[in-house]
């Protein structure tokens, strides 16, 4: 069993900034995989950045490569995404995610068996 809390959404203008972070609790986080996913009225939850059992592995999503940067700290239990030079089409409800079943990231959500309450991002000017 796996608990996972979000913060660190809000508004915020475009080109700017926020971090989300994602507290884990429960013994199967430190060998399973991590994902932020992204979901917006009317569309499909889709994948932002994943990220395997212990950092050395990382996948973006094509539209914020070189813009977000997903991190994990094991002995903190805690998955982050920072986002930098936001855009609008980032506006969504974003969800921390945990694949217990697997330590290396898969990008299909139905992968992935425990799930964050979700925390919203609004960039607008």
């Amino acid at each position: 069993q796996v608990r996972l809390v979000e913060s660190g959404g809000g508004l915020v203008q475009p080109g700017g900034s926020l971090r989300l972070s994602c507290a884990a609790s429960g013994p199967s986080f430190i060998t399973s995989a991590m994902g932020w996913f992204r979901q917006v009225p009317g569309k499909e939850r889709e994948f932002v950045a994943l990220i395997n059992w212990n950092g050395g592995s990382k996948i973006y999503k094509d539209s914020v490569k070189g813009r977000f940067t997903i991190s994990r700290d094991n002995a903190r239990n805690t998955v982050d995404l920072q986002m930098n030079s936001l855009l609008s089409e980032d506006t969504g409800v974003y969800y921390c995610a945990c694949d217990s079943q697997n330590g290396f990231p898969r990008s299909d959500p139905g992968d992935y068996d425990y799930w964050g309450q979700g925390t919203q991002v609004t960039v607008s000017s």
